[in-house]
């Protein structure tokens, strides 16, 4: 036998079962095990459990029997088993990993939102014996996460300035009204996703939603490519062509950037919004248009109407309902929002596991005026993303001219909201058990104590998965 191999053999009996200071170091090494809420197993150098902890069991679905002897990923379900698996990888290059995000099945087939640490496990003299693998539950942080997102998103738009949320809360009847609805604001505020919604809402949801943009429309070519035209209408009209309002009957056209529409042009539209029916190019008859309207513009319409730019009669027949979209610098609280959003987006389409942005970075974000708005911040997000070597996007890896801001930065710069730390809501769920612990489980003294209604401290226990005790 090899001495490698002796001395492999005597470090695992010491531990197992010869020296008594490590057996009682072994005792207290399950106790403290036994005791946290991560899920924790241990393997060999083949990947066979060794080890499987009772959180391991709860969050797994799976009794330790059942797991021990066993190869990681038929007791681990993850969606990086079979591709990229991180134990594996740790025990081939002894790089640990740390709060890696994925996703379990457990023993029931229910997806369970983790995240997991691997670490090398060696014997005294550093030869490698196996690997440690510790998983966190995430499923309440990802119900929290939902519940924040939830209160300031509506369909894919993401704020909780209060001018957006007004806006959110009447989206739902202006889109049911099926009436002409104009949107202004910046570019890159998000007009598009404002006319999708309104789509998206309405009862034209299942119809085609068709997309115009005005600016790239030639004027002798707008009639023929909204109306359509027939056969032999023009020397190349060798067939019949539909245009883009037959495309869209029964559903939603936006016309996108309708500021830029040439004069001449106005009026062609303006008889479609006045009669609804249109005439294709050569055509000898109207043919009914059952379509609904959305009109975006980056531009002030009054303002042109009164420089004989634009028709004022077509102006009030767009803006029957009328949105202005504030830019972003107006709602500064949105930019942490946007960027948790942007930076999930990145990770799930790049395959990387970024965790967000510096403090630094996010502050400097916050001074930025961001000319582009939305769409600017999501550009340099990506930038960043695309520097960043490690798992959080440094003032370094930002623009210049967002580090420039980074340096010139005085201490009264502008504060920035906090998003649901974790830390946070384990600070909650610690700060609920000792109040009802300290009151032996009475929830009307514990709510008392934290300053918070029964009803909340009973929601709050239930998404906590705190069990009440009898005659609280």
């Amino acid at each position: 036998m090899s001495p490698k191999k002796e001395s492999e053999l005597r470090n695992r009996a010491s531990i197992y079962s010869g020296d008594p200071e490590r057996r009682q170091d072994n005792r207290f090494f399950k106790v403290i095990l036994s005791s946290i809420a991560d899920g924790v197993f241990t393997v060999d150098r083949d990947r066979c459990v060794t080890s499987f902890n009772p959180a391991a069991e709860r969050i797994t679905g799976l009794p330790a029997a059942a797991a021990l002897g066993k190869k990681c990923y038929e007791v681990f379900h993850s969606n990086l088993c079979e591709t990229n698996c991180q134990l594996e990888h740790t025990l081939r290059t002894g790089e640990e990993a740390i709060d890696i995000p994925v996703q379990i099945l457990n023993s029931f087939g229910r997806p369970i939102p983790v995240s997991i640490s691997t670490a090398v496990l060696r014997d005294d003299n550093g030869d490698v014996l196996g690997a440690v693998e510790t998983f966190r539950d995430l499923s309440t942080i990802e119900v929290l996460r939902k519940e924040l997102e939830q209160s300031y998103s509506f369909e894919d738009i993401i704020s909780k300035s209060p001018a957006m949320l007004k806006l959110f809360g009447i989206l739902p009847d202006v889109a049911e009204s099926d009436s002409t609805v104009l949107i202004q604001g910046p570019s890159g505020s998000g007009k598009e996703l404002f006319a999708r919604a309104v789509h998206n809402l309405s009862t034209r949801r299942g119809k085609p939603y068709v997309v115009i943009n005005c600016g790239n429309l030639p004027v002798t070519l707008f009639e023929s490519e909204l109306f359509g035209y027939v056969k032999g209408a023009f020397t190349d009209a060798k067939r019949d062509k539909a245009g883009k309002i037959s495309i869209a009957q029964g559903g939603t056209v936006f016309f996108d950037e309708v500021g830029d529409l040439p004069f001449p042009t106005q009026v062609k539209l303006l008889r479609l919004l006045q009669h609804h029916e249109y005439e294709p190019v050569g055509g000898l008859k109207p043919i009914k248009a059952d379509i609904r309207v959305v009109a975006a513009t980056n531009r002030d319409l009054k303002r042109l109407v009164a420089k004989g730019r634009f028709r004022e009669d077509l102006y009030f027949r767009l803006a029957v309902i009328h949105f202005e979209l504030p830019s972003l610098k107006e709602r500064r609280e949105d930019i942490p929002y946007l960027v948790d959003n942007f930076m999930r987006r990145l990770n799930a389409r790049k395959g990387k596991n970024l965790v967000g942005v510096s403090p630094r970075a996010m502050e400097a974000l916050m001074q930025h005026n961001y000319p582009g708005n939305v769409r600017e911040l999501e550009n340099i997000l990506e930038y960043g993303y695309a520097v960043c070597r490690g798992r959080i996007i440094e003032c370094e890896h930002l623009p210049a001219e967002i580090q420039l801001l980074s340096d010139t930065l005085e201490s009264n710069s502008v504060p920035i909201p906090q998003l649901h730390p974790l830390r946070h809501i384990m600070e909650e769920e610690s700060a609920i058990r000792v109040a009802l612990d300290r009151h032996r489980g009475n929830r009307t003294l514990a709510s008392r104590d934290l300053g918070m209604n029964r009803s909340t401290l009973w929601r709050k226990m239930r998404r906590y998965g705190i069990l009440p005790e009898k005659n609280s």
